[in-house]
C-alpha cells in the first residue's frame, strides 16, 4: 500500500489487511457491488469489464428517520440488515455465476456519522449530510476559528453536514452520548465491522467527513484537539488497494461464496459516480441529480484550492475531486409529488414539457433541507415567490426544475474560473435518476448552463464506479481512466432559451440575497 507523507502528530495510514489479489479459480471474476444511498440499499454484479449482469440487481427502499428540527437519521441495524438482503437476493439470482465472484465493492452516502461504544454497540443512529440539527453547533465554530484556513486544509467548510459541526453539537447537546462513543464511524465502516469483524476507512470517505487533512492524507490534528478527540478515537485509514478477507462466522455460513474474497473499503457514492459515469479525467465532468445534486470533476489533489463555494475531496492517494454539491434534488421532486398528490417526476415529466421556459412566473429558492454550495447557509429554506390564482402544480414542478438548475450553473461557473488555466473544454456527463428520468430537466440544465448534457448509458453509475475500481485495484484493469465512455446522444442547448434562464437565474439571485445572504 502507498505510504503518505505526514506531518508530526497526524496519524498514519492503517497498514493494509491484505493485498487485493483476484481468487486463483476466476481469472475474470465478477465483482458484487453494494450500493448503499439514503434511500435505497443495491446490490448487483459486474463482469470483468466493468458490465452489469442484467438479471443480478436485488434493491430495498427504505424511509429515514425525519423532524421539524432537522434530524434525518437512520438505524445502523435496520440498515445493515437491508444490505444483507440485498446480497442474499443478488447472490439468488446469480446463480452459479455467484462462485467466479473475486470481489465486493461498496459506496454509500458521504458525510455520514455514527458513535460505537467499546463493545462496537451503536449509542446513536446513522446522521446522514441532510441532517441539519447542527447548524448553530457550525455556527459557532465558525466564529471560534479560522475557517478560511481549515476548508483549505480539510477541503470541507464548517457546516451542519461535516463531522465538526456534529461532533460538536454532540459534545454540547448532549455531552453523555458523546463521552460514551469509544469511536466515531461512518456506516460503510460499521458494516464492514459487522460483516467483515473489521474495517479500513478509505481516504474517500474520510475526505467527507471534513476531518481528514488532505494533502496529508491523515486525519486533522488541530480538528481532533479542538474536539477533544482522542487519536483512537477515529477509525484508521487506507486506500482503495487495500482490503479485508474473512466474513464473521454468521455471514461465513450464509455466504460462503464471499468468505474469501476482498471486501474493498467503502467509497463515496459521488467518487464512485464519477468513475462509474466514466468522468475519470479532467475533460469529463459529472452531473449527478439523485436525492441531492452534485458536480464534480477529477484533480490532483495538491495542485487546487476549492473556493468558498465548493469543496475538494479524495477518490484515493493519488487522485482528487473538486465540485460543489446543493442538498436539493429528488428530494424536492418527492416532496412535491407527496404534498401537492403530483405523480411521480418520470410520469409529470410529459406535462412538465409542454410549459414554455420561465412562463410560470415564479422564482424559487429551492433549499428544503439547507443550502450546501455555493453558499453554506444551513438555515436557509424552499421559498416561492410569484405564485397567483392560476399556478398549478405543475408550474411549481417546473420551476423548481429550472431552480436547481440555476444553482447547478452557479457551481458550473466557479469550476470554469478555478480549472480555466487547463484551457480545457469540459463535456458535461449527466447520471443520476432524478436527471435520467426526466427529459425536460436535461433540456433545462443544457439550456441553463449553455452546454452540451450527454447523459450516461449507465443508470448505476455509483454501482459501477466501486465495482471499476475494484478490477483496477485488481489488476484486471490496468486504469480505469482507460475504459471506454458510454453516453446516449447529447443534449444541445438552445440559445434564446439560455437568455430567458439567464434572466429568471438573476432573478432568483436577487432573491437569495434579500431572504439569505444578507
Amino acid at each position: 500500500m502507498r505510504q503518505a507523507g505526514s506531518t508530526p502528530g497526524e496519524q498514519q495510514l492503517a497498514q493494509p489487511q491484505l493485498k487485493a489479489q483476484a481468487r486463483p479459480d476466476s481469472p475474470h471474476p465478477y465483482i458484487l457491488a453494494l450500493d448503499i444511498g439514503t434511500s435505497s440499499v443495491r446490490a448487483l454484479l459486474f463482469d470483468s469489464t466493468g458490465s452489469a449482469v442484467p438479471h443480478v440487481l436485488a434493491q430495498h427502499t427504505y424511509t429515514l428517520n425525519t423532524s421539524s428540527d432537522g434530524e434525518v437519521s437512520v438505524d445502523a441495524e435496520l440498515l445493515v440488515d437491508l444490505v444483507a438482503k440485498t446480497i442474499d437476493e443478488a447472490l439468488a439470482a446469480a446463480g452459479p455465476l455467484a462462485s467466479h465472484i473475486g470481489a465486493v465493492a461498496t459506496d454509500t452516502f458521504w458525510h455520514s456519522l455514527m458513535g460505537v461504544d467499546a463493545s462496537g454497540h451503536p449509542v446513536m443512529p446513522v446522521l446522514t449530510w441532510e441532517d441539519t440539527r447542527p447548524r448553530s453547533a457550525a455556527a459557532e465554530l465558525s466564529k471560534r476559528l479560522d475557517k478560511a484556513a481549515i476548508h483549505a486544509r480539510t477541503g470541507a467548510p464548517l457546516h451542519a453536514s461535516f463531522w465538526p459541526a456534529k461532533l460538536h453539537w454532540f459534545a454540547t447537546t448532549q455531552p453523555q452520548l458523546f463521552q460514551h462513543a469509544a469511536q466515531w464511524l461512518s456506516f460503510g465502516e460499521y458494516l464492514h465491522r459487522q460483516l467483515l469483524g473489521r474495517s479500513i476507512c478509505s481516504l474517500s470517505m474520510a475526505s467527507g467527513t471534513g476531518m481528514l487533512a488532505t494533502r496529508a492524507r491523515a486525519w486533522d490534528t488541530y480538528l481532533q484537539e479542538i474536539l477533544d478527540l482522542q487519536p483512537e478515537q477515529l477509525p484508521p485509514l487506507g486506500d482503495l488497494d487495500d482490503s479485508i478477507t474473512g466474513l464473521q462466522p454468521a455471514f461465513a455460513s450464509r455466504w460462503p461464496v464471499l468468505h474469501h474474497v476482498p471486501w474493498f473499503p467503502a467509497i463515496g457514492d459521488g467518487a464512485a459516480a464519477n468513475v462509474g459515469s466514466c468522468c475519470t479525467t479532467a475533460e469529463n465532468w459529472a452531473l449527478t441529480i439523485g436525492t441531492s445534486s452534485a458536480m464534480r470533476v477529477i484533480v490532483s489533489p495538491d495542485n487546487v484550492v476549492p473556493s468558498d463555494g465548493l469543496w475538494l475531496y479524495l477518490l484515493d492517494a493519488r487522485r482528487g475531486l473538486l465540485g460543489g454539491a446543493l442538498s436539493e434534488g429528488g428530494n424536492v421532486f418527492a416532496w412535491l409529488e407527496a404534498t401537492l398528490k403530483l405523480p411521480p417526476l418520470p410520469g409529470a415529466d410529459p406535462h412538465v414539457a409542454t410549459l414554455p421556459p420561465d412562463g410560470h412566473g415564479l422564482t424559487v429558492l429551492p433549499f428544503i433541507s439547507g443550502e450546501r454550495s455555493l453558499g453554506w447557509h444551513d438555515e436557509a429554506r424552499l421559498a416561492v415567490t410569484g405564485i397567483n390564482t392560476t399556478t398549478t402544480p405543475i408550474d411549481l414542478l417546473r420551476a423548481c426544475l429550472e431552480a436547481i438548475a440555476y444553482q447547478l450553473g452557479t457551481v458550473y461557473d466557479q469550476l470554469n474560473t478555478i480549472l480555466e488555466q487547463q484551457e480545457i473544454a469540459p463535456t458535461l456527463i449527466g447520471s443520476g435518476a432524478a436527471l435520467l428520468s426526466s427529459s425536460t430537466l436535461q433540456s433545462i440544465i443544457a439550456d441553463t448552463l449553455n452546454t452540451p448534457l450527454y447523459p450516461s448509458l449507465g443508470r448505476e453509475a455509483s454501482a459501477r464506479g466501486a465495482a471499476l475500481l475494484a478490477l483496477e485495484a485488481l489488476g484486471i484493469i490496468p486504469d480505469i481512466a482507460q475504459v471506454p465512455v458510454e453516453l446516449a446522444a447529447p443534449i444541445l442547448p438552445e440559445e434564446a432559451h439560455f437568455a430567458i434562464y439567464k434572466q429568471a437565474s438573476e432573478r432568483q439571485r436577487k432573491l437569495y440575497q434579500l431572504l439569505i445572504d444578507h
